[in-house]
């Protein structure tokens, strides 16, 4: 019986490691869909790319430096146990290599490819992991601090503040730093839009991170005896809150309807499985109009130009999911309690201010020394032609 026990887990954990790969598609697809036409090609090799470079440093690196658990050794004494030390690796590798794929999204129609590469490396194979080890797997002391000062410690089961709100505050200064794209503000005040290139390709990438969201949420529980259909209906009713909400307040715009699901599911995650379903309702239709109001705000008024407001959905309405979590997660409202509000706050905010630091520096130093940005030409000619010398669909300009 244990090693069939062994055998399903590792079995579990991989399906959950796959469905989670997938959603990097997701990813390539929601920014394909989103920027203008001569970037699509842009966005479709920077995820793939971002995701190869995040499995060598995290394999060789990063995941060291959260776990204290390398692989430097035979093939024989890794196959132990069915291998499930490699592919809890590969699940939460995928959850890494995350961090590159929000980023690439703000940071998207003008940034230089190499450089962003070597941001990659740097964040996958150092920071990230620091945060990662941190909040699961008290580096540091981090929880036995927040435990002494709050009396609890910090509930992210499945990465709303470890993963998106890291990502999502990392892309912020990244985004100053690069500035807006050409002519996005003009000097007369108005704003040019830039409306999204293919709309079905936008909801297939949608589609596929709400799909794949499943494995992210559900497969946390890492095995198979700890899995919870709590989980899985928590991230369906928080996705159906967002997506509502993002409807009705973005007044039917398929721009906001599909990314309503999105900030949903990314709040969701830190206490999916400890609150009600109705909570899990709440805490999505919040993150659904929090995304609304600030991408508005943020793309109009403060005239950042986070092209598929990265820092709204995942930076805030993680942070939101973090804070949720110790409100819908008490016993008072359903939850199942063990959570403390003061240590959800406290922790969010640890977190959320080590990513801007991480942000400021990294792409600060790259700035500085190898320049994140397309010279106005490359930027005119766009993406794909500057960088990958071919446009999306190359057949439009043939003429024989």
């Amino acid at each position: 019986m244990e090693q069939l026990k062994q055998g399903a887990d590792a079995l579990f954990i991989l399906l959950g490691a796959m469905m989670v790969l997938a959603m990097h598609a997701g990813f390539a697809f929601l920014e394909l869909g989103t920027v203008r036409g001569k970037n699509q090609v842009n966005a479709l090799v920077k995820i793939l790319v971002d995701f190869c470079v995040s499995t060598i440093v995290y394999f060789f690196v990063g995941y060291t430096v959260a776990y204290g658990v390398d692989f430097f050794a035979g093939a024989g004494t890794l196959v132990q146990n069915n291998g499930y030390a490699l592919v809890k690796f590969f699940f939460l590798l995928t959850f890494a290599a995350a961090i590159p794929a929000i980023i690439s999204g703000g940071i998207a129609e003008r940034a230089k490819f190499g450089p962003q590469l070597v941001a990659t490396a740097i964040i996958v194979g150092v920071f990230y992991p620091l945060c990662e080890g941190a909040v699961w797997n008290n580096k540091f002391g981090f929880q036995d601090w927040l435990q002494s000062v709050t009396g609890a410690q910090l509930h992210d089961f499945a990465g709303s503040v470890v993963v998106h709100a890291f990502g999502g505050w990392i892309a912020l200064p990244a985004v100053l730093i690069l500035g807006a794209r050409r002519n996005r503000y003009r000097k007369d005040g108005a704003v040019s839009a830039h409306p999204p290139s293919s709309i079905p390709f936008l909801a297939l990438g949608s589609w596929t991170l709400v799909v794949g969201w499943f494995g992210f949420n559900v497969m946390s529980a890492q095995t198979i005896d700890k899995i919870s259909g709590l989980v899985a209906v928590n991230s369906l009713m928080a996705l159906v809150g967002g997506t509502l909400v993002a409807v009705l307040m973005g007044k039917n715009d398929p721009g906001f309807a599909y990314n309503g699901p999105l900030a949903g599911l990314v709040a969701v995650c830190a206490g999916s499985d400890i609150m009600h379903p109705a909570g899990a309702l709440v805490v999505g239709a919040v993150a659904g109009a929090l995304f609304v109001v600030m991408f508005t705000l943020v793309q109009n008024k403060l005239k950042i130009d986070d092209v598929l407001g990265v820092w709204p959905l995942h930076g805030l309405c993680g942070a939101w999911g973090g804070i949720a979590a110790g409100i819908f997660g008490q016993t008072s409202l359903g939850g199942m309690g063990g959570v403390h509000l003061g240590t959800q706050v406290l922790g969010t905010l640890t977190v959320v201010g080590f990513a801007l630091l991480t942000g400021g520096l990294v792409y600060g130093v790259l700035n500085k020394t190898m320049g994140l940005r397309l010279s106005h030409e490359e930027e005119f000619d766009g993406a794909d032609l500057s960088i990958h010398r071919i446009k999306a669909s190359p057949e439009q300009e043939v003429s024989w």
